[in-house]
């Protein structure tokens, strides 16, 4: 099949497997009201004053540049305007950073009342950004000020590849490679921060002297993954050097990041997006069959809530995020060659995403946002605007 941008055609894996298009839809609507306005077990999200709002990082008691540029992505896909503004007008408003090497980005964490617990930032957290205020662009039109959002996008989008000056750190991506580092500082990388269908469009919308480098970004970072995602059990690490080796050190200041945890669930959900949109790549099929085949019948749904190592290997070590494990295998199940998902073990990561609800509690941010996209994913619902 040729992609969404082609096509404006949008496949919903879970009418296939057998869920009506109403139930689907309402369920959307339940999960971001949950997330936005649920109860205090529930909800993410938070009203700051007549104009502002941020997203809670439940676990860490903080608001991250991830959390607000996901929550701005679940406000435009699902055309809720008066959040979006709201998230963004706080994010802009206290995570901006004015000085030091790292201006021009935003703080990648804040304290709940606004004030920054650091001086660097994130890269996952500007390319959500960045898609996100030019969807708004195209969906809402531009506004004047912060709410010009198209020149507010190609601004963050601009900074991200820089180069550095006197004034000025490094950007966010390699600029020989093409490759988006883990932060402005380091020489390795984090393969879920690697997003080739939102580098497609930046490629089209950022400011035009921009615009090749984000095409062959788009196109290092497809081939990046297949060196980063083992070739038997379709994982990957959750750091990873540019070569795509898991990251080794483990024992210094990042600690251990070389096994199939947290951030690196996010990985094949990105592939599936990516096939979804733009479709470019025949190998984002193979890695989804290698990936279920991996989770289905290697191990079994039994010990998905384990931590694993990038081989395979299960550890006698609970997972810190198993709701969002289950997510995203699930969104694995769109790379599985059409809209019809005929594969066993597609049904049966579709099955388990749909029984599983949403997780309360202290830890639930990280997993409920990863279920809202692999939900709007699977649903159809994740769409280019």
């Amino acid at each position: 099949m040729k992609g969404s941008y082609i096509t404006g055609k949008y496949p919903n894996f879970f009418e296939a497997a057998g869920y009506s298009s109403d139930d689907t839809e309402r369920r959307i609507e339940e999960i971001f009201d949950t997330l936005f306005y649920g109860s205090d077990d529930e909800r993410i999200y938070h009203a700051v004053g007549d104009d502002m709002a941020f997203i809670m990082d439940t676990g860490n008691i903080d608001a991250r540049t991830e959390g607000m540029s996901y929550g701005m992505m679940m406000c435009v896909q699902l055309d809720r305007r008066e959040e979006f503004d709201r998230i963004w007008k706080w994010a802009k408003t206290h995570m901006f950073l004015t000085d030091g090497p790292n201006k021009g980005f935003f703080c990648w964490s804040n304290a709940p009342c606004g004030s920054k617990n650091a001086d660097g930032a994130a890269p996952d957290g500007e390319e959500y950004f960045a898609m996100a205020l030019l969807f708004a662009s195209s969906r809402w039109g531009d506004g004047e000020g912060i709410y010009e959002y198209s020149r507010e996008a190609c601004d963050i989008l601009h900074e991200m590849i820089r180069e550095g000056d006197e004034t000025k750190g490094r950007g966010m991506f390699d600029p020989g490679n093409h490759l988006i580092r883990f932060i402005c500082e380091a020489d390795f990388t984090d393969p879920s921060y690697h997003l080739p269908h939102f580098y497609e469009i930046f490629s089209k919308r950022a400011y035009p002297q921009d615009r090749p480098f984000f095409g062959k970004a788009a196109e290092a970072s497809r081939q990046y993954l297949h060196r980063a995602c083992h070739d038997i059990t379709g994982l990957c690490s959750e750091f990873a050097y540019f070569d795509g080796r898991a990251y080794e050190k483990g024992k210094d200041t990042w600690g251990r990041h070389d096994w199939y945890y947290s951030d690196a669930y996010r990985t094949i959900m990105n592939i599936a997006l990516d096939h979804i949109w733009f479709d470019k790549d025949p190998w984002q099929e193979e890695e989804g069959e290698r990936f279920l085949h991996f989770m289905c019948h290697t191990i079994t749904e039994s010990r998905w809530d384990k931590v694993i190592e990038v081989d395979g290997t299960v550890l006698d070590t609970d997972a810190l995020h198993p709701v969002a494990v289950i997510a995203t295998n699930a969104a694995a199940a769109a790379l599985i060659g059409s809209s019809s998902p005929a594969c066993p073990d597609a049904v049966t990561v579709l099955h388990k995403f749909w029984n599983t609800p949403l997780r309360t509690g202290k830890r639930r941010y990280y997993d409920n946002c990863l279920y809202f996209f692999s939900f709007l994913l699977l649903s159809g619902g994740y769409r280019i605007f």
